[in-house]
């Protein structure tokens, strides 16, 4: 496989990682929505601050560097890795609400790959099949597998639809202006490449979120009176 992606990988790429995919993503805020409750997040500043610290202190710990591990468990057949990540991954959801939303997006993706005939069949030669109630990292890696997207770029892909999916929340519910997400966009671009190359060179002891803020917004988001988005 080439460094860069082809075209056809490319807009496989797109395709997994647009708003539109049928897999519920928008449903969910993973805490935000209780962060601009407590008043913890009020403005584009602030938003920018919460962004940037779930990104580096979570995604690049965290989903980045075992969506990497997993891409690499898909091509090289290994089974064994797959469900060692996929548990790993379900191990670090810190409340009920994350770990909900882990498996209900891996289980809409899965049931939409399998609407398209592009899940991994039961018996493949050296192609292990999907573990059981995979959660959404592990699907989103063979999704990017089946369309051949590179690592890196399989990486950047879901950097973004994370980044995407959290000012799509902040223009629900904080407001924020789709200009001033615009902004927050440019603001973290570079912010998304660094994550991408620090997840590529951590080792596994250097792993697991350190989100204690988080957290503590997505545990009492399941108790917010008025909420827009589930828990």
């Amino acid at each position: 496989m080439s460094t860069e992606p082809d075209d056809l990988a490319l807009l496989g790429l797109l395709q997994w990682v647009s708003p539109a995919l049928p897999i519920g993503a928008f449903a969910f805020s993973q805490g935000l929505e209780s962060a601009f409750e407590l008043g913890w997040v009020t403005d584009e500043v602030s938003l920018g601050d919460w962004l940037e610290g779930v990104l580096e202190d979570g995604l690049t710990r965290c989903e980045l560097p075992a969506l990497a591990r997993l891409h690499a468990a898909w091509s090289e057949g290994d089974g064994e890795a797959l469900a060692e990540w996929d548990a790993w991954l379900a191990a670090n959801r810190e409340t009920a609400e994350l770990a909900a939303e882990d498996a209900r997006l891996g289980a809409s993706l899965t049931r939409l790959l399998g609407s398209l005939a592009l899940l991994p069949p039961d018996r493949s030669g050296d192609l292990p099949a999907l573990p059981e109630g995979a959660g959404y990292v592990t699907v989103f890696a063979w999704a990017a597998r089946v369309r051949g997207i590179p690592v890196r770029q399989a990486l950047l892909g879901f950097a973004w639809a994370w980044l995407e999916n959290q000012l799509a929340v902040a223009c629900k519910a904080l407001p924020l202006g789709h200009t001033a997400a615009q902004r927050l966009v440019e603001q973290l671009r570079p912010a998304l490449v660094a994550a991408v190359d620090e997840a590529l060179t951590l080792d596994d002891d250097a792993l697991g979120p350190a989100l204690h803020g988080l957290a503590l917004a997505s545990a009492l988001h399941e108790t917010q009176y008025s909420r827009l988005f589930r828990s």
